[in-house]
């Protein structure tokens, strides 16, 4: 009896599931994608751009760590996902310059702290 493998053009699948670009893609996305596709309209979610500040924008803070810490990332298509990873680089950047100002300051106060333990 014939059994089906497949054939040569099927893709390898993963015992996780999909790998590759489509393991970012969660339901959800794939689901905006289509209709955005059926609707002729672009891939990317074009209503959070008139609710307020994008991410892309905001400027590094509290109010984009808030954000970030708080968005879902499954439910973001590939180009929103690109904009998260930009925005969490500023944020980095932005604390990085602020632990160092607080160490240059420590670092220029610590003779008077010194002397002042003795």
């Amino acid at each position: 009896m014939f059994e089906y493998h497949g054939t040569m053009n099927d893709a390898p699948k993963s015992p996780d599931g999909l790998a590759g670009p489509m393991k970012a893609m969660s339901p959800g996305v794939v689901d905006f994608l289509f209709r955005q596709l059926v609707a002729g309209e672009p891939p990317e979610d074009t209503q959070w751009r008139r609710e307020g500040t994008v991410l892309a924008e905001q400027a590094p803070g509290a109010e984009l760590a808030r954000r970030l810490s708080e968005t879902d990332l499954d439910s973001l298509t590939p180009l929103e996902l690109f904009e998260y990873v930009r925005a969490s680089q500023r944020l980095v950047t932005w604390a990085e310059h602020l632990k160092e100002r607080a160490v240059a300051q420590y670092c220029a106060e610590q003779p008077t702290r010194t002397r002042g333990l003795a």
